[in-house]
């Protein structure tokens, strides 16, 4: 399937409503069962020292530290509730979102200290272009900044909305998805300021998977409603065309390597999608790869293109309460909108990592 700026609209969403798991170069190379009880949500490679961080949260909360070649755990951060990890490239300090965030030696994995931010850290970005650190939140303040050097907070940023996924250019600017505003953020790096909201214009929403080809300057918001890929310029979020992905992205990673971008749904069966860049104008969605259910985050190790998925394994859900025969005083007549039944535990010991390569 390949799209192009003037592609039609309707042929992307007739591929998405028809397309299969599609043969190409890229499959599971390994499932590997970790194991391991706690909730789970972004995962992050660190090539230059050979880890994979996997934040696990619940009554044990820590980051789980695995080799990245043999995927043998290594280490952990303890007593460390996050949701995401990540390295600032210079300092070789490791940060997480955690309340107070957790600061360590990516090296040894020596704890060096905690740091107090405020907000409901989420999401998580190192920027080497000045190695500083930027910790997301849902709510204010929606960006925390921190020196990778010694973890001094540098300031906050608001970006008027729920901060997703963010990538660098490396070269001064960062861009965030604003999941429930439809909009990219352009923040200045030196200043700390934002300069711009990129739109997407109706083109897709709820986005929460961001990439940048930095090269030719090219955004990659990778969106929930509806399932898509919006590809835009990255110097004046000018949309140059969308593409279908599967349901329930939450996750992409761009290798300018081979010039494919790889987005990680979880709805379904679970899914990549791996989209190629032919030109800065001409964009092919180039396989499906089927994943496993839940494993909508991922990361990639640049060095070798492989791309590290997380998921579990579920029981049934438990079944819905039951309505009293009798309404309590003063409910009203007829009931209400009830939850649906929700997920079932975690099967134990089904946590598992799943490598994508060629």
């Amino acid at each position: 399937m390949r799209y192009s700026a003037l592609a039609p609209t309707f042929a992307l969403f007739v591929a998405a409503a028809t397309s299969a798991f599609a043969q190409g170069p890229y499959k599971v190379l390994k499932t590997v069962k970790v194991g391991g009880d706690g909730g789970f949500d972004y995962v992050q490679a660190d090539p230059p020292n050979h880890k994979l961080y996997v934040p696990r949260t619940g009554p044990a909360p820590r980051i789980d530290v695995y080799n990245l070649d043999t995927l043998e755990k290594s280490g952990e951060i303890a007593n460390t509730n996050a949701r995401g990890a990540a390295v600032d490239s210079k300092s070789n300090h490791g940060f997480a979102t955690s309340k107070p965030a957790a600061m360590w030696d990516a090296k040894t994995l020596a704890p060096i200290k905690t740091i107090d931010v405020e907000g409901g850290p989420d999401g998580i970005l190192a920027d080497s272009f000045n190695n500083h650190v930027y910790i997301f939140s849902h709510r204010a303040p929606t960006t925390t900044v921190i020196n990778g050097a010694d973890g001094a907070i540098l300031g906050t940023i608001d970006l008027e909305g729920a901060p997703e996924q963010a990538a660098t250019d490396g070269k001064g600017k960062i861009y965030v998805a604003i999941e429930d505003k439809d909009n990219v953020a352009v923040v200045d790096a030196k200043t700390m300021k934002v300069l711009n909201h990129f739109g997407l214009d109706g083109k897709g929403g709820t986005c929460a998977g961001l990439s940048i080809d930095a090269k030719n300057d090219i955004l990659f918001v990778a969106c929930r409603q509806p399932a898509v890929v919006v590809v835009m310029s990255a110097k004046d979020g000018k949309i140059i065309t969308t593409l279908p992905i599967g349901a329930g992205v939450d996750g992409s990673a761009f290798n300018p390597a081979t010039m494919e971008l790889f987005t990680s749904q979880g709805q379904g069966e679970g899914s990549l999608t791996v989209i190629k860049e032919n030109s800065p104008t001409s964009f092919e969605v180039e396989q499906t790869v089927k994943t496993l259910p839940g494993a909508k985050t991922m990361t990639l190790d640049a060095k070798t293109g492989l791309v590290y998925l997380i998921a579990a394994e579920y029981g049934p859900p438990p079944p819905p309460a039951a309505a009293p025969a009798t309404p309590p005083a003063g409910a009203p007549a007829g009931g209400g909108r009830g939850r649906g039944p929700g997920r079932g535990p975690m099967l134990p010991g089904s946590f598992s990592i799943i490598v994508v390569g060629k």
